[in-house]
């Protein structure tokens, strides 16, 4: 059968640089420093400094609440990873209109890959005929929408606090999609000029049912699996427990009165928080420790929303990629145009709980 879609590229890091190519430094560090800082904490060596015993204390206590999130997530990375690329076309709709839409944020929704990851594979959709709007959806979602990250913010904020986020972050992707497509059909906004749609002849279950049968059943399945859950993590491990570490400093150095002060629930704290979301450079899976940090110590869940979500929306990197992308800069700079206000109304309603 005949596709618009490209053979699976060979796996990359978060930023497009292959795997195989030089070891992840960051990855290593931050796994080496989080193995010290347990060691330190259960051994309970501190070498006479209050400062080691509480970064290897706060640091423990954060992986000890995340470990069954992050377990569960390598699992549906490696059941991910087996879904073929033609689907997630498919999730996205073959028209514009408030449908595709709608499939285009649940995608981004589900799909576990870090904002980096989320921004290669949201270009790759553009580039094979995605409307605006469907791609600008898919991409305001997924940064820390995915289902392991999801599992590890429940564990540090609860399930509640989860779920609206998760609801609002659909609605602001969903809200602005509509905003691109409405943009588009009045000619403010360039239309995509790679429109290609799959085969009328592509049946979602049809293929489906296709696929299931050619998987291997066997009990080679389970450890394959999990084999590849875990190296499709990695670009997911390195910022999550770089964000740890992160974290932990934030806890022991900055003063709780400094949270409550600076980053508080009021409007100058989420002034404040937005600029730090814009100048700090973490990965969606660093962000998510922090962001239940601003929840916890700064009694500021809309704080912590702001962190997770303009994060992605004022990101250099994904404005610099959207404008090599569609060529447009009013399309790169349209992107946090309409979507931080909505982040920061809604934001603002999270605080006033």
């Amino acid at each position: 059968m005949s596709n618009c879609c490209n053979p699976e590229p060979e796996e990359t890091s978060c930023c497009g640089t292959p795997h195989k190519s030089r070891p992840d430094i960051l990855l290593w560090a931050s796994l080496i420093l989080c193995a010290v800082a347990i060691f330190l904490h259960l051994s309970g060596w501190n070498f006479g400094s209050p400062q080691i015993a509480r970064l290897s204390s706060s640091t423990t206590m954060l992986l000890a609440e995340m470990w069954w999130g992050l377990a569960l997530g390598i699992i549906a990375v490696g059941l991910l990873s087996r879904i073929p690329r033609e689907f997630i076309m498919s999730a996205l709709g073959r028209h514009p209109g408030i449908r595709g839409l709608l499939r285009a944020t649940g995608a981004g929704l589900l799909l576990d890959l870090c904002n980096h990851g989320i921004l290669l594979v949201g270009m790759t959709l553009y580039k094979r005929g995605a409307t605006l709007g469907q791609t600008m959806a898919f991409l305001i979602a997924s940064p820390w929408n995915s289902l392991s990250l999801t599992l590890i913010l429940a564990a540090l904020i609860g399930w509640p606090w989860t779920f609206l986020f998760i609801f609002a972050s659909g609605a602001v992707a969903l809200i602005s999609g509509l905003l691109f497509e409405k943009l588009v059909e009045k000619g403010i906004l360039p239309d995509n000029p790679n429109r290609c749609e799959l085969p009328e002849d592509f049946r979602f279950f049809q293929q489906a049912k296709l696929q299931l049968k050619a998987l291997d059943w066997s009990p080679r399945m389970i450890p394959d699996l999990l084999w590849e859950g875990l190296k499709g993590s990695r670009m997911i491990l390195r910022w999550l427990l770089f964000g740890t570490l992160l974290a932990a400093v934030i806890q022991v150095f900055v003063p709780t009165d400094i949270f409550s002060e600076y980053f508080g629930p009021t409007i100058i704290g989420l002034c404040f928080t937005l600029l730090a979301a814009t100048i700090i450079e973490v990965c969606s899976e660093g962000s998510t420790p922090i962001a239940a940090d601003l929840f916890t110590r700064a009694a500021a869940p809309g704080n912590a929303f702001t962190f997770l979500m303009t994060g992605a929306a004022t990101d250099y990197t994904e404005i610099m990629a959207l404008r090599e992308t569609t060529r447009s800069w009013k399309i790169s700079l349209f992107l946090p145009l309409l979507t931080v206000p909505q982040i920061l109304i809604i934001s603002w309603i999270m605080n006033m709980k």
